[in-house]
């Protein structure tokens, strides 16, 4: 009898899931097709970024810089209020301003690649900051397609100085400054895997466009196994603020991702990412969502998703680097058993620079 009633629950759940209608589409006059029409007007914005900015839809170091401009813009808020009004734009519209800050060295030469694009659609800044961090990111094979919701007022004034986390600070204080804008720990570690495609400009003048990982076209994991490799070297000229041992020559490893995948708080999170691709794609999607709509109300924004580019996928499980292995890894998490990886054959690698930088 008990069975009976399931199925025929299930049943009705089946009827009820046909009856729903699909989701109508709008055609655009370009022809493209989205949920709302309110969004065809950015469907040549798209085009434009990708042809302008972003070298004809490449993974490289514009797209990299577009998506680091969206967290520089959205983390300079707070929920306790006082801060700045998060994902405005105001990192664009009051460059002059906000490039100056501490934390926010090499900004400028992205704004200024960003400003005359920008000013060529009918946008307020952070729709364009935004919009343009997502198309980018989606032209790296891996990445999850990233939410943009469109709507934002123009900023009112610029974020206050000292909200951006630094690769100085300690794991307690880059905790505290994410939590005062609303993110918990794991979601703090699902951000970071922005730095799988990110390099340093200037923790090391000396190098710029070096590398998190030996992978930075790519949106995969890489980056949360190397960071917990054995380091050996620094890349350039020697020891930087913010800079710890890179396992990799070309390569550096940043002081905050070393001590964050140490810290009893988010070692387990920081594992959790490696060779887990759909795992990663998915909290640093959801996480991303959360961000590029800080201090804005939702309620008066349109989802727009569907005008971001579908990226190319990456199913393969990730390598420890020639030469590496298990017994170079520096373990922190010690709930769960590190997962079984392969070495590539050969020689230790050289990281190349990332080209444009």
């Amino acid at each position: 009898m008990a069975f009976a009633r399931l199925t025929a629950i299930l049943a009705l759940a089946v009827a009820a899931n046909a009856a729903v209608a699909p989701t109508r589409q709008v055609t655009c006059a370009t022809g493209q097709k989205t949920a709302n029409a309110a969004c065809c007007a950015l469907f040549p914005v798209v085009d434009l970024l990708q042809s302008q900015l972003f070298d004809g839809a490449e993974c490289g170091e514009e797209a990299h810089s577009a998506l680091r401009l969206s967290f520089h813009d959205a983390i300079g808020f707070s929920i306790h209020g006082g801060k700045g009004g998060g994902a405005d734009g105001s990192i664009l519209a009051f460059a002059d301003t906000e490039t100056a800050f501490h934390a926010n060295g090499g900004i400028d030469e992205i704004t200024d690649g960003q400003t005359p694009v920008w000013k060529q659609t009918n946008l307020t800044a952070g729709d364009f900051v935004h919009l343009a961090a997502a198309v980018g990111t989606a032209n790296c094979p891996g990445a999850p397609r990233l939410e943009f919701k469109l709507g934002r007022p123009a900023p009112k004034a610029p974020a206050p100085d000292l909200t951006i986390p630094e690769p100085t600070d300690s794991v307690t204080s880059i905790l505290a400054r994410f939590a005062d804008a609303g993110f918990s720990p794991r979601e703090a570690v699902a951000l970071l895997a922005s730095h799988t495609v990110a390099a340093a400009d200037v923790v090391d003048t000396t190098i710029p466009g070096t590398p998190f990982d030996s992978t930075p076209f790519t949106f995969d994991s890489q980056v949360f196994l190397e960071v917990l490799l054995k380091g050996k070297l620094f890349p350039g000229n020697g020891s930087q603020p913010g800079e710890v041992l890179s396992p990799l020559a070309g390569e550096m490893r940043l002081q905050s991702d070393f001590v964050i995948s140490q810290d009893p708080r988010t070692a387990c999170f920081w594992q959790a990412m490696i060779n887990n691709q759909q795992f990663m794609m998915s909290e640093f999607k959801n996480a991303m969502a959360k961000l590029q709509v800080l201090g804005q109300d939702t309620n008066k924004l349109i989802d727009c998703s569907d005008v971001v580019p579908v990226p190319k996928t990456f199913n393969q499980n990730i390598k420890f680097p020639a030469s590496f292995s298990q017994k170079d890894v520096q373990v922190a998490c010690k709930a769960s058993a590190f997962p079984k990886i392969s070495t590539v054959a050969g020689p230790a690698p050289t990281v190349p620079p990332v080209p444009g930088s």
